[in-house]
């Protein structure tokens, strides 16, 4: 970027972290920092990325110097249990195919968006960098985590082959304006969110939360880690992945996550557990040492703030939301 006049194409721009970098550019525009930057959100409506052909039309067309790739088929832990294979050949297809259009576009950096629950499930904790490829990631995802580790292998071996600089960051589970609200193949904190909804438009006096709560995440707001996103496509000049995590103090069980957004929406019921549904990985807890020594000053968004903003976003945005 140093100065230079820059196209960054944002695959997956129509999704969760996507729209949160847009909000981001945005911001940045209007206070009239940014100069030299034209920033291309694609969506699946532009390019079905799974096909190398429409790949390809999506690179010639815009001619991008940058690729923030966030392009994923994603989905919570009860739709990837059913979908393993789907989930591994599908992100596979993409990121193949938009790392060697890179590659074939003279692309002069990629940032790939991976995600914390590709760590092997035995591991010591906090998880890092280090440690992407030191066993089997948990049973309840294994497609969408060694489609995503591969990510890694492809960035190492254009970079070892071709001097490329294609690097990945990898965020805790996010959430945020945006997300999916499908009840079918939402992540957690949207999942809650909707149903709790429903629950309240229903008039109903207890909300069950599948499982048992116990379970640890650390959750990070869509609008931090698009900032982190822009800062690692302009700062972090390394192939080796960043993980881009709140602190491990800021780790929160579920159950906390579903009193913050009974909160957020002013549920007067009780929340009860449904332990018959399974919980996944009990933790996987991220050390953000290396994002800490590299940007120390950076300020993550407190978490029932970051959770009022998405469950009023979710409210003014039932239709959108929903579908």
């Amino acid at each position: 970027m140093s100065g230079e006049s820059s196209t960054i194409l944002v695959t997956g721009g129509s999704g969760l972290v996507g729209q949160a970098i847009k909000y981001v550019i945005d911001e940045e525009q209007e206070s009239g920092s940014g100069d030299g930057e034209t920033w291309i959100f694609c969506g699946s409506k532009d390019a079905d990325l799974r096909d190398r052909a429409q790949t390809e039309a999506l690179f010639n067309k815009h001619k991008p110097t940058h690729v923030v790739h966030l392009a994923a088929m994603v989905g919570g832990l009860y739709h990837n249990m059913a979908h393993n294979l789907d989930f591994f050949r599908e992100n596979m297809a993409i990121n193949d195919n938009v790392l060697n259009a890179s590659h074939k576009h003279n692309v002069r950096k990629v940032v790939s968006c991976l995600s914390t629950c590709i760590f092997p499930d035995k591991i010591t904790y906090p998880i890092d960098e280090t440690m992407i490829h030191n066993g089997p990631p948990h049973s309840s995802n294994y497609g969408y985590s060694y489609a995503k580790r591969m990510i890694d292998i492809l960035n190492r071996g254009y970079s070892e082959q071709h001097g490329r600089t294609f690097t990945s960051v990898v965020p805790c589970n996010v959430f945020g304006p945006s997300d999916n609200f499908s009840l079918e193949s939402s992540h957690v904190i949207p999942a809650l969110i909707r149903r709790m909804d429903d629950a309240m438009a229903n008039g109903a006096a207890t909300f069950a939360v599948w499982g048992s709560g116990k379970p640890l995440r650390q959750f990070i707001y869509s609008r931090d880690l698009a900032r982190l996103c822009v800062w690692a496509l302009r700062r972090y000049h390394s192939v080796e992945p960043i993980i881009l995590s709140v602190d491990e103090k800021d780790e929160v069980t579920i159950s906390d996550v579903a009193e913050a957004i009974k909160k957020a929406h002013g549920f007067q019921g009780q929340i009860v557990y449904d332990t018959s549904k399974a919980d996944g990985q009990y933790k996987k807890t991220a050390s953000n040492s290396k994002l800490r020594s590299l940007y120390k000053d950076f300020e993550f968004t407190p978490f029932d703030e970051a959770m009022r903003t998405t469950v009023t976003w979710y409210k003014q945005n039932k239709g959108q939301a929903r579908t």
